[in-house]
């Protein structure tokens, strides 16, 4: 599938904007430690680069991944809403980053934008759409780490839409990031957005600029102010229990786990979002009363945190 001006313009943007924010890691990083690129080959067309920080002082693990690759077969999972293209000839392209900090009180963040391009099976006209969106998974909850989190996201909303898309988008992100056999959130959530090609291509594609040039705003403050807060064996055995919550969200729901998957992509990129430790306790329960109990109680249910106020006299 040959592509037209737009999407090489997608296209070096999704990979400037993976080298953006390895860089901006990489200045939060205390160690020597660098990421190195793998270049990889899909097995039909195109490929990607996966840029990996393993064992740092501020990041046990770190995965930044680009990819353009087309194929003969869409698969299923790569759209919950469009009927008649599945298993047509398709190019996708994207940039998905997880990051799995050291310290239990910096949160594990995840985020991915995303254009695919196919065909309908009926009439042949093209299809193609923008999918993305951020959200947040603390172990230890501060309420202005939520509150800064969800207000860049709704701001990266505004840029190109209205509050009631905002509320539209994070509620998505809370019903789609919610582990149904564990009647619990995996994080606070975020935005998340799926098969967006209104109202134009535009303006589809400034929204997803958007989303992915507020990241760094989103996650990097909650970085720098927490990067340096002590903890102990207890907090770090706790974020290594929540760990596991995310690994079975990746691996039983996660539709662009399974989209790597079902499309030959390269395992050892799809996976990268994996933690390097984690652990699974039979029957665990935080004490009462604890930070622990206190993340699952007062954090992780939906909230409407973006207008929420940090202390009385502050103006919304």
């Amino acid at each position: 599938m040959s592509e037209n001006k737009q999407e090489i313009g997608i296209v070096d943007y999704l990979r400037k904007l993976q080298l953006a924010l390895v860089s901006g890691f990489e200045d939060r990083e205390t160690s020597e430690l660098r990421f190195f690129e793998d270049q990889w080959s899909h097995a039909h067309r195109g490929g990607g680069y996966t840029c990996v920080l393993q064992g740092g002082d501020v990041f046990e693990k770190a995965g930044i991944a680009f990819s353009k690759i087309e194929g003969e077969s869409l698969p299923e999972s790569a759209t919950i809403t469009r009927k008649g293209i599945a298993n047509q000839p398709f190019l996708a392209t994207g940039v998905s980053l997880v990051v799995h900090p050291c310290s239990p009180m910096v949160p594990t963040v995840h985020m991915n934008v995303r254009y695919f391009r196919t065909k309908d099976a009926e009439s042949g006209n093209p299809v193609w759409w923008f999918g993305g969106g951020y959200d947040l998974t603390p172990y230890y909850g501060y309420r202005e780490d939520c509150v800064h989190w969800h207000r860049v996201a709704r701001k990266a909303c505004l840029n190109e839409f209205d509050q009631a898309f905002y509320e539209k988008k994070k509620l998505q992100c809370d019903e789609y990031f919610y582990i149904k056999h564990r009647n619990c959130a995996r994080g606070i959530g975020g935005i998340f957005y799926d098969d967006l090609n209104q109202p134009d291509f535009e303006t589809s594609f400034a929204f997803t600029k958007s989303v992915g040039d507020s990241f760094s705003e989103a996650y990097f403050p909650i970085v720098d102010r927490r990067k340096h807060e002590p903890y102990g064996d207890r907090e770090k055995q706790f974020q290594l229990y929540r760990r596991g919550r995310y690994v079975e969200f990746n691996l039983v729901y996660d539709r662009g786990t399974l989209f790597g998957l079902q499309s030959g992509g390269r395992v050892e990129s799809i996976l990268m979002s994996m933690p390097p430790l984690v652990r699974f306790d039979y029957g665990y329960t935080p004490e009462i009363g604890s930070t622990e109990e206190a993340l699952e109680k007062e954090f992780l249910a939906p909230k409407d945190w973006a207008s929420m106020k940090l202390n009385p006299e502050e103006t919304l």
